[in-house]
């Protein structure tokens, strides 16, 4: 069987090694059922090695022919064209790997994850076989519904879905529906539920697993920190994969509670030994490094910022229906914006994004500036009202300087608020004096999410950028264009 990876430096396969896969009888080629009980089996699955693919972080993934099924669909093939850092390769040129990679990567941690859980008597007694897949084809798959350039595009909400809706809707119709149901053996809506956290049809299995997948400590971070940090070539995203994976296990968690309004009763959940405790605490600070010098990199930040404002004014010229984004990739999209029939302001905050004529920094504002940093900080949950903001900033420097100053010649860059969880529970087989056998990783460490919080708000600045020529007299007016809409739109 021929896997359709794209043959770059960083992705190759290799040729399984010659075994009998005969299905047995009653059951089609590529069923779960379909395997010898001879052949090596992937990690923490039973479903027989097709091949193997080369990988920059993991050396060899070995796939199974379900797997490569998936991955061979147009919805999966479309992530190999869309980098996983967005714009951050115009900083480190690097930085080009992409998600189909990294759900390659998310797929291996999750199997070695299962394949250690699963050797473990609470494991063995909690995961069954179906259960086992359910949560590998949702790792797979985990990114399907992500529109290009990272997470940008959804941030302007309705009439753009979120990518958990995008992604959802992909798994439960069509190919990869069939191929999960007939191949898999697994039922998609449970595939989908697991990715998009979908708590009111979870069951308490499917709690657990989901844990592995998403959450504090999960194999989505284990994956992208490393990934990413390699692609850049920055020192910041180390973690100790191979401890915290062996430092996992499964315990009945005594508390309840709440997420997204939502109560999570007490029951099993995935934990970590208490020789995981510092590995868990790196995996934190080496995610803080990361957005600190990576992702919220100022150059990376405008572009995103510029790309937001296109695809905006195209929506709200009616120019873009709004569910064909989803099917583009990073390079369509540019394309696609760069239209004849495209609003202006798209076409050339486009241009300028192709070209790399990237707005640069006139503002930063820091939380200290409390008042001016909460009101700009309130526009990112309504997009409409930032578009607002911006273009009376363009207005007001146009009479500032007595010429017609583009709408889009100011822009306002708010990363999102990140949600700093800390609520893995540690487990201790001879616990400390004044420690219990289960306690949660908040009490052991003596770090709340609180703690990080106020790390990532100092560090997370509210940008205002602006294209050239403008920068040097927005930097010098700021002020006199900004804090008089105080008393207004903000």
């Amino acid at each position: 069987m021929t896997l359709p990876l794209p043959m770059t430096p960083s992705a190759s396969v290799d040729a399984a090694p010659s075994r009998d896969v005969s299905p047995l009888p009653g059951t089609a080629p590529g069923h779960p059922a379909s395997r010898s009980s001879m052949a090596p089996t992937v990690p923490g699955l039973d479903l027989p090695i097709e091949t193997t693919v080369r990988d920059a972080i993991y050396d060899r993934i070995p796939l199974s022919a379900p797997e490569i099924a998936l991955i061979g669909t147009p919805a999966f093939l479309r992530l190999d064209r869309i980098q996983q850092l967005g714009f951050v390769s115009r900083v480190w040129p690097g930085a080009k790997h992409t998600r189909f990679e990294h759900s390659l990567g998310v797929l291996q941690l999750t199997r070695l994850a299962l394949d250690h859980l699963r050797r473990t008597p609470r494991g063995a007694a909690a995961i069954g076989e179906e259960d086992a897949r359910t949560i590998a084809a949702a790792a797979l798959l985990h990114d399907i519904g992500h529109y290009p350039f990272s997470h940008a595009i959804e941030e302007l909400g309705a009439p753009v879905r979120s990518h958990e809706a995008v992604g959802a809707a992909r798994i439960v119709t069509g190919e990869i529906a069939t191929i999960l149901r007939e191949q898999w053996g697994v039922r998609p809506e449970r595939v989908a539920a697991i990715v998009f956290e979908d708590l009111d049809v979870l069951s308490p299995v499917d709690h657990l697993l989901r844990g592995i997948l998403s959450g504090p400590l999960d194999m989505d971070k284990l994956d992208y920190l490393p990934r990413d940090a390699h692609g850049c070539n920055v020192p910041y995203g180390g973690v100790d994969t191979t401890r915290l994976i062996d430092a996992l296990g499964i315990a009945a968690v005594p508390e309840t509670t709440v997420r997204h309004g939502v109560t999570q009763p007490a029951g099993e959940r995935v934990v970590v030994g208490s020789k995981g405790v510092s590995a868990l605490h790196s995996l934190i600070n080496a995610r803080q490094a990361m957005f600190d010098n990576v992702y919220w990199h100022h150059t990376n930040r405008a572009c995103m910022a510029m790309l937001l404002r296109a695809v905006q004014e195209a929506v709200v010229a009616g120019t873009i229906d709004a569910d064909e984004l989803p099917g583009h990739d990073d390079a369509s999209l540019l394309a696609y914006l760069g239209q004849p029939e495209m609003p202006d302001a798209t076409r050339r905050l486009t241009a300028a994004l192709v070209d790399r004529r990237v707005h640069k920094r006139a503002v930063e504002v820091s939380r200290l500036a409390y008042e001016l940093y909460g009101r700009l900080g309130n526009l990112f949950y309504d997009p409409g009202a930032r578009r607002q903001v911006e273009t009376l900033l363009a207005a007001g420097l146009s009479r500032v300087l007595g010429t017609t100053v583009p709408a889009d010649a100011i822009l306002i860059d708010i990363p999102k608020p990140e949600k700093w969880r800390t609520g893995v529970w540690v487990t201790f087989d001879r616990p400390p004096v004044g420690f219990a056998p289960i306690m949660p990783w908040r009490d052991v460490a003596g770090m709340s999410d609180e703690d990080f919080k106020r790390y990532e708000e100092h560090r997370r600045l509210i940008r205002i950028v602006a294209a050239d020529p403008w920068r040097g007299a927005v930097r010098e007016h700021w002020e006199q264009l900004l804090l008089p809409l105080l008393g207004g739109v903000l």
